[in-house]
């Protein structure tokens, strides 16, 4: 992050915003030929949010360029195939104790309607959408956060019965502008509050509610990032910010839970909106932009996945903590397999750009990369109804559990190696930049055939019937995400 008084590396000018303008979009194409189709991030391009306004005291540094292209020569630590952790390199320190005359016990900020809101966010050439995480000491206009709204021409991959329910389902769950305006804004204030202990640390939107794949009844998930000498402890972190968050007036149900990545969970006040915020697990900000940029690479995409584990959650397969799977795993299960199509949906962005997504960027210019990436124009024009019975079918009856690895990084199966991470393992799907295993909460046998007999037995109704509710009560399903409007 940054120093008081300096502008922070790789943002070139004050006035004019902390990123330059976007690239020219290319047309880009799975087999290297150019399309005139649609089919592109362009389509859902969003309004553009006003640049910031810097308001800092004078500095005598000298501001670096952003990343382009030039970033991948950077020294990279030369990886195997399967590597079981990739540390992210800290190239600057931040003291990770709180500050000696900030107190634990805050006075609340006074509460703002969403159009009073401090839009700190950090921006996808994707979506246009800006999302970077301002200082203590920045003064910024109020803007309004927005996200694409669903557009007509999902309606032409829309033309039978069963997409046509499947869109929707979509149009009636999908996360609103107003809901993560919302999160936003209690963001914003959970960050000022936050930096009167911890002066240096950042407060990023991640998971579901930033990459575009999220539903109106979405928890929120944060990642605190202080980086400092010695690696923080995140416990101890959580556990001071709990007895913080005691004084807040804004927040309730506060819960520390102890686990692998452990989270201070709680709610905003008189509402069922909850959040989820752990410590430098920055990873899940990395791979919370290169899913968005997947997000919408495709009209089809957002739909499909949301159907998709809305299926796994009826049929209660979604859920990693009684050993099932996790909606990332499934998101990553959806992509694979429309990367690995005779005539592939999706291409591997990891692999085609891996500039813009390299897994040591400093973690302030993840949001920022993904806007150098062309749009992708497919050749595969398959129905969504098509696409939800060839990912049942494909794992029901071609996916090879016990021989492979489904890796998005590559677009292909990888074979399993004789490491610990994928050997004795019933399903494998690599993280795509700790290439870890996600699906490792499925530890047990019982809990891996009921999900290949659900994958069977749907496929089986669904080929019959054609009917998404046959699978899946559609009319409850709308009724409760409705609900929250």
């Amino acid at each position: 992050m940054f120093h008081r008084n300096s502008v922070p590396r790789g943002w070139s000018s004050f006035r004019t915003g902390p990123y330059p303008p976007p690239q020219v979009p290319r047309s880009y194409d799975y087999h290297h030929q150019s399309q005139e189709e649609a089919n592109s991030f362009q389509v859902l391009e969003l309004e553009r949010l006003p640049p910031y306004e810097w308001s800092p005291q004078p500095s005598t540094s000298t501001a670096v360029a952003p990343p382009t292209s030039t970033m991948t020569k950077r020294r990279k630590r030369h990886n195997s195939e399967y590597s079981p952790h990739v540390e992210k390199r800290q190239r600057t320190d931040y003291s990770l104790q709180p500050l000696e005359a900030s107190p634990l016990s805050w006075a609340p900020l006074p509460t703002r309607r969403p159009d009073e809101a401090v839009a700190e966010s950090s921006r996808s050439s994707v979506t246009g959408f800006d999302y970077s995480f301002a200082g203590p000491h920045l003064y910024l206009h109020p803007q309004r956060l927005s996200i694409p709204e669903s557009s007509n021409s999902l309606q032409s991959f829309a033309k039978d019965k069963l997409s046509g329910q499947m869109v929707a389902l979509f149009e009636a769950c999908q996360q609103q502008s107003s809901d993560l305006e919302r999160k936003e804004v209690c963001r914003a204030q959970l960050q000022q509050d936050i930096q009167r202990v911890y002066a240096a640390g950042r407060l990023y939107l991640t998971g579901s509610s930033m990459n575009g794949l999220g539903c109106r009844s979405s928890d929120a998930d944060l990642c605190l990032v202080i980086k400092a000498a010695k690696r923080p402890d995140p416990v101890y972190v959580l556990s001071q910010l709990k007895k913080a968050f005691k004084s807040l007036s804004y927040v309730e149900r506060i819960r520390l839970i102890r686990a692998k990545v452990s989270i201070l969970r709680f709610r905003e006040k008189g509402s069922d909106l909850e959040f989820d915020l752990n410590i430098n697990n920055t990873v899940g900000i990395r791979n919370t932009f290169l899913l968005r940029s997947y997000a919408y690479a495709d009209l089809r995409i957002k739909p499909l996945i949301l159907v998709v584990k809305k299926w796994a959650r009826h049929h209660q397969i979604n859920d990693a903590s009684k050993g099932t799977l996790s909606s990332y795993t499934l998101v990553l299960m959806v992509l694979f397999y429309l990367q690995t199509l005779k005539e592939p949906v999706l291409p591997s962005l990891q692999r085609d750009f891996p500039e813009c997504f390299n897994p040591f960027m400093e973690i302030d210019m993840v949001p920022e990369a993904p806007k150098h990436i062309p749009p992708f124009n497919s050749r595969n024009q398959s129905s969504l109804g098509e696409l939800l019975l060839g990912f049942l079918n494909y794992y029901t009856a071609e996916f090879r559990w016990d021989k492979q690895v489904i890796s998005v990084r590559k677009a292909a199966a990888l074979p399993k190696n004789n490491s610990q991470e994928w050997q004795n393992k019933f399903i494998c799907v690599e993280e795509p930049f700790e290439r870890n295993n996600v699906a490792r909460a499925v530890h047990e046998k019982c809990k891996f055939d009921a999900i290949k007999a659900q994958f069977a037995e749907s496929c089986r109704i669904l080929k019959l019937s054609r009917d998404l509710n046959s699978i899946l009560p559609v009319r409850a399903i709308s009724n409760k995400e409705s609900s929250r409007r």
